[in-house]
């Protein structure tokens, strides 16, 4: 999928015809395969393709945006008038000649989705289900899916912008089922990268069916949480979807142009306890949530977010660029060409710390080790969260001990920002789909073990 210069000039010069001042283009071309088996016996395999293009126009701080799937000359210029139209007359303006934009791309690809066996890709999520059953009588059932995508785009903007790029993601999902004693329980794991699918030869398949039926088996015999305040050590990997979802979307500029998150105003002042610094990176090789250029064309980068407890950037996008006055981060996402893009993160994670995760635990008395966080809830305007831990201990006299189920953590972003009291030197990231108002994109959550010094802990009091 290659539209022509000229053609894309015309287009955008259609778009100018009114009075915009800015105008760009996204071009997608996606191939989007979904594979599953239920008890090693396919259940689902769907394959798509996503083809069409959206325009954009600014008008000052106003956006008009369109889309179409007649990607001719005719479709374009047709589709970008009409959002010119739609705004009412001014005087009309030139886009800039375009220029390629030259990069270097930062992934590496193997076979593409359409290219590799089918019976291969069934092979690897039959032995999930096999490694899952072998490890424990208990399993009543297993579901696994893979997840592939590959995604062809171009962009090109009003001021000369041409950047034309390939994306490709594969995630390996499933979930195991147990009964024990009469309880009934089901843990999930995942395994995945910005990458074609030959990965999963390399991947421990077995170690990741054997932790999720470890897990369930664990919450058939695990006692109730109890709750109250207390302190609360977070793990690692996707313990970091607190930071993300209660703090981070409150950092991107589609909040805080509209003044309505609690970090704005904020820059340069202390949000968080020293031993926080969080960044948010676009530049990982092959990096769940990295992008050689973001949907609108712009190289991705690096962005120190928080450093030792001071807010330095927020997520900035184009058009919260212009509404903010702050430059732009890289950070124009979008699940397509069907949304306009916004201000999102990519990877985003609290740097590795000095403490030793032994040294968290011994400094508790008696609290909360959320080893597996699971999904939750939070307002995006308050940093207000409440999420469920998938996984938790008790930790007593600087012990971890019994295994507890049905906890979740409360609590308010940015006061837990400033009760995190030590910050490990073991980072991990984990994959998650984000969601926000320019749709469900790839984002990694990350961090390293974390003490917070006071949590409120819901769960069953006795």
């Amino acid at each position: 999928m290659i539209v022509q210069p000229h053609i894309l000039t015309k287009a955008l010069d259609a778009a100018l015809s009114t009075g915009a001042d800015f105008a760009d283009i996204f071009l997608e071309d996606t191939y989007s395969s979904q594979l599953s088996i239920l008890n090693s016996k396919p259940e689902q395999a769907i394959v798509g393709q996503l083809y069409g293009a959206g325009i954009r126009l600014f008008f000052g701080h106003e956006i008009v945006y369109v889309t179409t799937n007649d990607l001719s000359e005719d479709g374009l210029v047709k589709a970008a008038l009409n959002a010119a139209k739609s705004r009412g007359q001014g005087d009309a303006k030139k886009s800039m000649p375009l220029m390629q934009v030259p990069f270097d791309s930062i992934h590496t690809y193997g076979e593409k989705p359409w290219e590799m066996d089918r019976a291969k890709k069934l092979h690897w999520l039959n032995s999930v289900d096999q490694y899952s059953r072998a490890r424990n009588s208990a399993v009543t059932q297993v579901e696994a899916g893979l997840n592939e995508k590959f995604q062809k785009v171009q962009i090109a903007n009003s001021r000369g912008l041409m950047a034309y790029d390939e994306r490709a993601y594969s995630r390996i999902r499933m979930e195991s089922f147990v009964e024990h004693n009469g309880v009934k329980e089901s843990a999930s794991e995942d395994e995945g990268h910005m990458g074609t699918s030959e990965i999963y030869d390399q991947i421990d398949l077995r170690s990741l069916a054997e932790m999720a039926v470890d897990r369930a088996m664990m919450l058939t015999k695990a006692d109730y949480a109890p709750a109250g305040e207390m302190p609360v050590v977070i793990d690692n990997a996707f313990g970091g979807v607190i930071f993300h979802e209660a703090c981070g979307h409150g950092l991107e500029t589609t909040s805080v142009a509209k003044d309505a998150s609690v970090f704005c105003g904020k820059l340069g002042q202390k949000i968080a306890h020293e031993s926080v610094t969080a960044i948010d990176d676009g530049t990982i090789e092959n990096g769940w949530g990295s992008l050689n250029l973001d949907d609108e064309g712009n190289k991705t980068k690096k962005t120190t977010l928080i450093e030792n407890g001071v807010l330095k950037s927020y997520i900035v996008d184009e058009m919260g660029a212009r509404q903010t006055g702050y430059e732009a981060t890289g950070s124009g996402r979008r699940q397509s060409y069907k949304y306009a893009p916004a201000s999102r993160m990519r990877n985003t994670y609290i740097a590795a710390g000095k403490d030793k995760f032994e040294d968290m635990i011994r400094d508790v008395d008696y609290g909360l080790y959320a080893k597996k966080m699971g999904g939750g809830s939070v307002n995006p305007g308050t940093g207000d969260y409440n999420f469920q831990v998938g996984e938790a201990y008790i930790i007593r006299n600087g012990r971890i001990e019994e295994a507890v189920k049905g906890a979740c953590l409360i609590g308010r972003g940015i006061d837990t920002l400033g009760k995190i009291t030590k910050v490990s030197d073991d980072l991990k990231l984990a994959r998650g789909m984000c969601g926000s108002v320019s749709g469900s994109i790839p984002a990694a959550v990350g961090q390293p073990q974390i003490l917070v010094s006071s949590l409120m802990v819901g769960g069953r009091a006795k």
